[in-house]
C-alpha cells in the first residue's frame, strides 16, 4: 500500500479533453450571464450617477431659482413700499403748495375787496356831497376804517 498511484499521462489528457468537451451549456451560458450581468451593473451604476447628478443640478436650479423669486419679491415689496411713501410725501408736499397758494390768493382778494370797498366807499361819499352841494371830506384810509363783512 503505497500513496502514489501510477495514471496513464495520455489517458488523463484524453478524459480532461472529452470532459471539457463535454461541458454543458448552461455553464457556459452562466459565464456569459455573470459577464453581462457585471456589464449590465457598471452600466447601472453609471446611469443612476448620472441620473443623480441631473435630478442634483435640477434640485440646485430650482432652489436657486425660488431664492431668486423669494429676493426679487421682497426687491418688488420694497420698491413698492417706496413708491407709496414717495406718493404720500408727494401728496403732502402738493397739499402744502396748494394751502399756501389758496391763502395767497385769499389774501389777494382781501386787499382787493378793501380796495373795491373803500373806492365805492368814496365815491358814495362824493356822490352824497355833490348832491348836497358840499365839498367831499377827505376820508381815512380803508385799513384805517371798520369793515363790513
Amino acid at each position: 500500500m503505497t500513496a502514489s498511484i501510477i495514471v496513464d499521462e495520455d489517458r488523463i489528457f484524453n478524459i480532461l479533453d472529452q470532459m471539457r468537451a463535454n461541458i454543458p451549456e448552461e455553464v457556459k451560458k452562466a459565464g456569459r450571464i455573470y459577464a453581462e450581468k457585471d456589464r449590465v451593473m457598471a452600466q447601472t451604476r453609471e446611469e443612476a450617477e448620472r441620473i443623480k447628478g441631473i435630478a442634483k443640478k435640477e434640485a440646485d436650479e430650482l432652489l436657486n431659482r425660488d431664492s431668486i423669486v423669494k429676493l426679487a419679491e421682497d426687491r418688488a415689496s420694497k420698491i413698492e413700499d417706496r413708491a407709496h411713501n414717495e406718493a404720500a410725501r408727494l401728496k403732502d408736499d402738493a397739499d402744502m403748495y396748494v394751502l399756501n397758494q389758496l391763502s395767497r390768493l385769499e389774501d389777494d382778494l382781501l386787499r382787493s375787496l378793501t380796495v373795491v370797498r373803500n373806492g365805492l366807499h368814496k365815491l358814495r361819499d362824493d356822490h352824497a356831497a355833490f348832491e348836497a352841494n358840499e365839498p367831499a371830506q377827505p376820508q381815512k384810509p380803508a385799513e384805517l376804517q371798520p369793515q363790513d363783512q
